[in-house]
């Protein structure tokens, strides 16, 4: 065992039904239902090629979109083609997740065979909003649906899926209660690392905060600024708005209006707390960046003008947090600068991911946004590991112990 979790090391998985949850979620061309990305589905191949090299039964569960985050939900369907090109074997696929066709389906299955079955949030039970309404424990969630219809087809449970380990939800949490269960390869790894570096980061330590999704983010920078793990944290995307907002600086009426549109208005004392604890380790944008009639206007704090809405941070801010990095022995960074989809506001994650690749210091980065940032800019190959979580790695940070890891702990007893 590792953390108090059973490997793959410790199962004997020859003619056994496993039911494996992987996170392949990934961008989706909706005009043309082709994968826009690949990178979680080539993370996972290491566990599903094991499990059906050791002839197990694979019942693969897995989700795409979010009704929060993304609403994005889609089949399964086109991350099944993507399997079975890069597996070079069958990899059957229903569009059920527990319904008739997929139980029969399941006993059907021959040793080393592969099932992909359909998007699990396609049942209510596994959305994020019947997460966060019911909180359901773990002994009910082995009560619901989906676990009731599998688990007993099944003789063990496999968590691959580290990216979506701070979620608890029925696929994620619940067999766990039932079956047997470890982690797979890309968990094990993933948390390895994270667990190596936490402990025992090279100083100086930076933490590169950036994006839209910062429900953890303030509890993250509250978390490593006081113990110490990290030296400075280098704050953009929206994270940096609000510690501006928070802290009385003028970045336009536009960004204060988004906010509270957002919802974010609750994060304004948390970062007055921050700042007043933490202010000279936490290092926040000079300018910011909008856009006009297409093209991108770099503005000072209190420059900005009303209505204009910053979309990056500042030329002179993304060189600043390049030299920090340059000069660091360990940096972590999760989202980017702004929105760097778009060519003109792209320049602060262009250059701040350049600096990633080109420092000598050890780099983690994580989530969604981060990695296709690195595939844009050209530095996937430059950063020393590639964590497939983004919202996992940074409730990681925080200390809190993560729902999946909790599930995994005491299906691993059993």
């Amino acid at each position: 065992m590792k953390f108090g979790i059973r490997t793959l090391d410790e199962m004997d998985v020859k003619d056994k039904t496993v039911i494996l949850r992987v996170d392949i979620n990934q961008p989706v061309d909706r005009k043309t239902g082709k994968l826009k990305d690949v990178t979680r589905i080539k993370a996972s191949l290491p566990t599903i090629k094991e499990l059906s090299d050791k002839k197990a039964k694979l019942v693969i569960l897995a989700h795409q979109g979010s009704d929060i985050e993304y609403k994005n939900f889609w089949s399964l369907k086109p991350h099944a083609s993507v399997l079975r090109e890069l597996l070079g074997r069958e990899v059957l696929f229903l569009e059920d997740v527990c319904g008739p066709a997929a139980l029969e389906a399941i006993k059907k299955l021959e040793a080393g065979d592969i099932l992909l079955l359909d998007n699990v949030r396609f049942l209510a039970e596994e959305q994020t909003l019947f997460e966060l309404s019911l909180k359901l424990t773990p002994s009910e969630q082995a009560k619901t649906l989906l676990v009731t219809k599998l688990a007993p087809l099944a003789d063990f449970y496999v968590c691959d899926a580290f990216a979506a380990s701070h979620r608890d939800q029925p696929s994620l949490c619940g067999f766990q209660e039932l079956l047997p269960s470890a982690m797979g390869r890309l968990f094990e790894r993933e948390y390895c690392v994270i667990s190596e570096l936490m402990e025992s980061p090279k100083h100086p330590c930076l933490f590169v905060l950036g994006g839209a999704k910062i429900n953890d983010a303030f509890l993250m920078m509250e978390t490593v600024l006081k113990s110490g793990a990290a030296d400075e944290v280098l704050a953009g995307g929206l994270a940096a708005e609000i510690l501006a907002v928070a802290a009385g600086e003028d970045i336009g009426e536009a960004a204060k209006a988004f906010l509270v549109q957002a919802g974010h208005a609750d994060l304004l004392p948390v970062a007055e707390k921050l700042l007043q604890d933490h202010s000279a380790r936490l290092v926040r944008p000079v300018d910011y960046a909008y856009v006009k009639n297409g093209a991108r206007v770099e503005a000072k704090i209190g420059q900005i003008p009303s209505g204009e809405l910053a979309v990056d941070i500042g030329e002179t801010s993304a060189r600043h947090f390049r030299n920090r990095i340059l000069a660091a022995e360990t940096v972590f960074a999760n989202g980017p600068m702004g929105v760097f989809e778009e060519t003109a506001s792209e320049l602060g994650t262009k250059i701040v991911w350049e600096a990633l690749g080109e420092t000598k210091a050890r780099t983690v980065i994580g989530g969604g946004d981060s990695i296709a940032a690195a595939a844009k800019f050209g530095q996937t190959e430059k950063i020393d590991y590639i964590c497939t979580g983004g919202g996992a790695l940074i409730r990681f940070l925080t200390g809190e112990e993560l729902p999946v890891v909790r599930s995994l702990r005491r299906g691993s007893r059993l």
